[in-house]
Formats: C-alpha cells, structure tokens, sequence
C-alpha cells in the first residue's frame, strides 16, 4: 500500500485528500489495505481517514465494542472532525453503528458493508486448530466468496496474529463482546442516512442480515453484489466504488 501511515498522539491512521471526511472502520482481522480501492477511488474528492483500531492494544477486561467506539470519537475530536461519513466493515460496522448512537451529532451519513450488530457466524468461540496453517487458510478463505482472494499475504497475516496468545485472546475477547452487544433494539434511533452494501454470499453476516438491517434501519437502502462474500470493497471493489458514489454524491447534495 502506498499510502502513508501517520503516527501522533497515540493514534496510527492514514489521512488522504481533501474535503468532506469519509472515515473508514476496519474489520476484527482487517487490514488498512483492505479499503485500498475506496481510497484510491475517492481520494481526489474526499478526505479519506482509516484509524487502526486498537484491537490488540486494549487491557483485556476493557476489550469490547463500547470500547472501540470511544477511541474512534477520541481520534474525531482530537482530529477535529465533524459532519463525518463512517464506513464499517464486519466489526467495524458494529463500531459505527454504537457510534452514531453516541455521537449522532458527529455524523452525516453511515455506509455499512458486512456489518456485526445482528449476527454473524465468525470463528466462533475458540480457534480449535490455530496452528495448522492449512485450517487457518480455509477460515480465511471462507470469508470470500472466490477463495483466491485469500492471499498467502492475507493468510499469513492472520495465522500470525492468532498464534500470538496476547493477540488471540483479545480477539475472541472482542469477538465474545460484539455477539452480546446486540444492536436490534437500538437501530430505529439511528436517523442518518445509511447505505447498505452487502455480499449476496456472504457466509459470516449472510444476505438476511442485511435484510434486517434495512428493516430496521429508517433511512437505509440495501444494495447486493453478486459472486461475493464478506469483504465487498476487498473482493469487488468496482462494484463496491460503483454503489458508494452515487450515495456520497447524494448525501453531499442534502446538505
């Protein structure tokens, strides 16, 4: 990736473009580059921001969702951010959505793509076989819908971090704290505008979640990409870019 990655004030974040602030929320196991295809699309228009969360860095008895969605409003207010446009993905989606909840003030608009906060059928409760790299290779892969996405870098990354014990256990930690933090209750007083970009193949958040989201959400509209998984922008980033304009130019229009 060649995008620079800032370090101050405790936070590590890449910062590319000017105007409105599209701010990108990764994933559990997600990297920055993930979102490479949006920066690059969206750049020259946007400012587009991605914290790296502190999934791995928090005490383990704070290590939860509440916890994630409170850095991401230190990092707003210490960047001096406002009228922002959060995208999420997986957990990063759950963080957002206990974020606009918080904060609506903050907030102009939510893109979410993948998102916990409802279900999601992840790794469940413990890697049983983390270290075989070749059952770390098939969890992996089966968060795409083309298993090629998997990248041997992809792989490798996570069969690093969950052979790491400080790192596991905070992962199922977060993941344990993202399956009890039920958003259902919650979704109708979010009055942003949201646009949901969903996988038709998605294993982990299947297609009925996003089917409820839209239910639920007041202002929503649910958009489907074929032959894809969990990871929209990774595994289809045109057809993640193509349905993301038009809502950013909308958006931006209403103001």
């Amino acid at each position: 990736m060649d995008f620079v990655l800032k370090e101050e004030h405790g936070f590590s974040y890449i910062d590319e473009g000017e105007g409105e602030v599209l701010l990108l929320l990764h994933g559990l196991m997600g990297a920055l580059s993930n979102w490479d295809k949006v920066i690059e699309e969206f750049r020259g228009q946007y400012r587009v921001i991605i914290p790296i969360l502190p999934i791995y860095d928090l005490p383990l008895l704070t290590t939860g969702v509440k916890t994630l969605a409170k850095y991401v409003h230190k990092f707003v207010k210490y960047k001096k951010l406002n009228n922002v446009t959060l995208l999420g993905n997986s957990l990063g989606g759950h963080v957002a959505l206990i974020y606009v909840l918080s904060h609506p003030t903050y907030v102009k608009a939510m893109v979410l793509t993948g998102s916990s906060g409802l279900y999601e059928n992840a790794f469940g409760g413990s890697f049983p076989r983390r270290e075989s790299y070749d059952f770390v290779k098939e969890k992996v892969e089966y968060t795409f819908y083309d298993p090629n996405t998997a990248t041997k870098e992809l792989v490798d990354d996570v069969y690093r971090i969950i052979n790491d014990r400080h790192s596991v256990i905070r992962i199922l930690a977060m993941a344990k704290s993202a399956i009890r933090h039920n958003m259902n209750a919650d979704l109708h007083k979010i009055k942003v505008p949201v646009s949901l970009i969903w996988g038709r193949d998605d294993k982990i958040t299947p297609p009925e979640v996003a089917v409820e989201f839209n239910q639920l959400l007041p202002d929503s509209e649910l958009h489907w990409i074929d032959k894809c998984g969990h990871a929209p922008m990774m595994e289809q980033p045109e057809e993640f870019n193509k349905y993301l304009k038009p809502f950013l130019e909308k958006i931006n229009l209403n103001k």
